[in-house]
């Protein structure tokens, strides 16, 4: 079809720009932030996976067609340690979270090297590439929909959808349809789909994009909590919630919410966030409750009188629902095991 091979080279140029532009936005004002480099990995994978479309699979091309496409199917993968970095304000992921996506690569990596070694192509890798994608896209795509209640910045809260539908949902349908097209063969629907995911996708991506020259869209590595812009005085919803953690021990409360949070202050669910992450500096209503919990968790561990009380009993107390969870969060704010952090404050006070 005469339109689509005129539509199709400008449409795949257009959203080249607009991701380029991306990339020149995160790396001007992020780059030094986990979160943004895996967004920028994400983006050049969403360019070779739009350059396919300008090669053909064999032929004079067929080569920098196959590289595009090792690059491009990693773009779900990166898709998911991307959410996983910036919707929890994670400064690094563990090893745990790499090997997932390392082995997942592998896969592409021996299929090209069976088509360029013996001209041979593995329908079982192609399978368990379409599957690898498909499990990577949804797995990111329940991390953004998951936190978004206890996202504290406005703008990455508002963009939490968005961002679903651009990149996840892309990324979804365009593994769909080529799980049941075969590219070489044209046909003219499949890739009017596929352009018109390409358009609705850069379109989302272009609306929100103005966002990401907000310093508050990424955490600075290392930074602790501070507010934006320090008042000269607390604000009495401010004071209120302060007395309600502090004194009143809310966090306590299983299952405790932003929600639950806001009726007991009796004021709306907005002014409460805004005061948290404006005044409070925190970016994560979870990571706003473990602080609490972690004070009054250090306290206890360092309280001779509480030495032989177990510290499970101790974080589940303090309203952490189970082990693993207090477990990272001790380690990210100390460095140290509760057990380290426990045998080294109970030396200082002289006890053994």
């Amino acid at each position: 079809m005469a339109v689509l091979d005129i539509i199709d080279p400008m449409i795949r140029g257009g959203a080249i720009a607009l991701f380029l532009l991306w990339i020149a936005i995160l790396w001007r004002d992020h780059r030094r932030g986990v979160a943004a480099r895996v967004a920028i990995a994400m983006n050049f994978a969403i360019i070779a996976y739009l350059l396919t479309g300008l090669f053909g699979p064999k032929g004079t091309l067929g080569f920098p067609f196959q590289i595009f496409d090792v690059l491009s199917v990693m773009v779900p993968a990166l898709f998911w340690l991307f959410a996983r970095l910036w919707f929890d304000d994670r400064q690094s992921i563990g090893w745990r979270s790499w090997v997932p996506v390392l082995g997942f690569a592998v896969l592409p990596l021996v299929q090209f090297a069976l088509l360029a070694a013996f001209g041979m192509f593995s329908q079982a890798i192609w399978v368990l590439v379409r599957i690898g994608m498909f499990a990577f896209a949804l797995a990111g795509m329940w991390i953004a929909w998951r936190g978004r209640p206890n996202d504290l910045v406005e703008a990455r809260r508002g963009f939490r959808l968005g961002l679903i539908c651009a990149i996840g949902g892309f990324i979804l349908l365009v593994t769909f349809v080529e799980m049941f097209h075969n590219r070489e063969s044209g046909h003219e629907i499949w890739r009017a789909v596929t352009l018109a995911a390409i358009f609705a996708a850069t379109f989302i991506v272009s609306v929100g994009l103005y966002r990401f020259r907000s310093a508050e869209m990424f955490a600075e590595p290392g930074a602790a909590p501070a507010p934006k812009a320090a008042p000269s005085a607390p604000s009495p919803l401010a004071l209120r919630l302060h007395a309600v953690m502090a004194d009143e021990r809310a966090y306590r409360a299983e299952g405790f919410s932003i929600t639950a949070l806001s009726a007991r202050l009796g004021e709306a669910e907005y002014r409460v966030r805004r005061a948290i992450n404006g005044e409070m500096g925190h970016r994560n209503f979870t990571a706003f409750l473990n602080g609490f919990r972690l004070d009054e968790i250090r306290a206890a561990l360092a309280d001779p009188a509480q030495r032989e009380v177990p510290i499970l009993t101790i974080a589940l107390d303090a309203g952490f629902g189970s082990l693993g969870p207090f477990n990272r969060a001790f380690r990210d704010a100390e460095g140290r095991t509760p057990s380290e952090y426990r045998t080294a404050k109970l030396a200082d006070s002289g006890i053994g």
